[in-house]
This record gives C-alpha cells, sequence and structure tokens, in this order.
C-alpha cells in the first residue's frame, strides 16, 4: 500500500473513531448526565429513562457501537482492499504449500 493510500485509510479510520466516540459521549454523558432531568419525565420500563440511559442504556449503546466498528472496519478494509484474516489464512496456507 502506497503512502498516500495508508494515510487515507488513516484518516477515514479516524473519521469512524471520533465518530462512534462522538455517540458513545452524547448517550453516555449527555442522556446520563447533561440531560437526565428531562429524559426522567418519560419512563421505560418501569423507570425513568434518565436513571435506566444511565445504568443500562448506555451499556447496550457501547455494545452496539462495538458491533458497528466491527462491521465500519469490514467495509473501510474491503473499499482499501485489505486482507481479511480468511484471506491471509488462504495465502499462508498457499505459501506453505509452495515451500514444501
Amino acid at each position: 500500500m502506497s503512502n498516500q493510500r495508508a494515510q487515507e485509510y488513516w484518516k477515514a479510520n479516524i473519521r469512524i473513531l471520533l465518530s462512534l466516540l462522538s455517540v458513545w459521549f452524547i448517550v453516555s454523558f449527555g442522556a446520563g448526565i447533561l440531560f437526565v432531568d428531562a429524559l426522567d419525565a418519560i419512563r421505560f420500563g418501569g423507570f425513568k429513562l434518565g436513571f435506566w440511559m444511565a445504568q443500562q442504556g448506555s451499556i447496550f449503546v457501547f455494545v452496539v457501537l462495538v458491533y458497528a466498528y466491527i462491521h465500519l472496519m469490514d467495509r473501510l478494509d474491503k473499499r482499501f482492499n485489505l486482507n481479511s484474516d480468511a484471506d491471509a489464512k488462504s495465502n499462508q496456507e498457499n505459501n506453505e504449500e509452495k515451500s514444501a
């Protein structure tokens, strides 16, 4: 991969990270601390929504963000034609066959 292409890849990677971290910050800090009073007017499962977001909701959102990161990075890797684990394994097997 050329130096320019590698820089484009890392810029895209940082963009993904910053966007997901922004969502995480808004949900965990915003919904759990800043907007808790406004959210407490809403009930969710018998609990005030602000309390629920601080205790459970932010954890659920974090797990979803982890899977979103995996999906987005897979798409980014495909866009830049980087080898996936399966491709790397098949390349390793081909190299072992050639050396034998």
